[in-house]
């Protein structure tokens, strides 16, 4: 039975995470025009941390999928991990931190990679057909016109299934017309989008652990 709640919905702490039993390659990348995704990737072994002040999505859609990631940088062994899928068609993101930490055998050290962007008074990061494959996700979250429990298949919101070979058309889906995420605080695999406006952006490398957004 398909559980509607209609209005606004908000709850603390936001923590989604559904594990279909299906094993495939995962379809990622970045800047795939249209949200077609032309060819399918091999994950990266490293997960990375993100956090933000404030997403605002239009068109919202979560369900499970599976990931196929290397088990580690040296790239000689993958596995299969469960993601839950967070698209939306469109998303506007306030004070975007992106790291990844990076252990670097040949010199003995770990490294740091920190992206910022966003930061601006109306510069946010702005996003088309976005996809990212969450591990673990903490925030303040607010819905508007929420459907919990829709069918994969059946979803009409968000943007198209990301991969039907890492789901199942009969699994558990929640979609819902906007959606408002605040003090983001996530672990992803993945993020894939059509185009991913980085207003304002920072890179730097370092040693220093306090480089990590979290």
């Amino acid at each position: 039975m398909e559980s509607q709640v209609r209005g606004g919905t908000r709850w603390k702490r936001f923590a989604v995470v559904m594990v279909p039993s299906v094993v495939a390659t995962a379809a990622v990348g970045v800047g795939l025009a249209q949200g077609a995704l032309a060819a399918s990737f091999s994950v990266s072994g490293q997960q990375f941390k993100v956090t933000a002040g404030h997403l605002h999505g239009e068109g919202f859609a979560q369900y499970g999928g599976i990931d196929s990631v290397y088990t580690s940088t040296d790239g000689k062994e993958k596995t299969q991990v469960p993601v839950a899928i967070s698209s939306f068609d469109t998303a506007r993101i306030t004070k975007m931190c992106q790291s990844v930490k990076t252990e670097i055998p040949l010199i003995k050290k770990t490294i740091y990679l920190r992206l910022e962007a966003g930061n601006a008074p109306g510069k946010p990061v702005t996003a088309e057909n976005l996809y990212i494959d969450v591990a673990q996700l903490d925030a303040d979250a607010k819905f508007k016109n929420i459907d919990i429990g829709v069918a994969i298949r059946d979803k009409t919101r968000g943007p198209a299934n990301k991969d039907e070979k890492t789901t199942q058309p009969g699994g558990f889906a929640q979609q819902a017309e906007s959606a408002d995420l605040y003090g983001v605080k996530q672990t992803a695999w993945a993020t894939t989008a059509g185009t991913f406006t980085l207003n304002g952006l920072s890179m730097r490398l370092g040693a220093d652990p306090k480089m990590e957004c979290y």
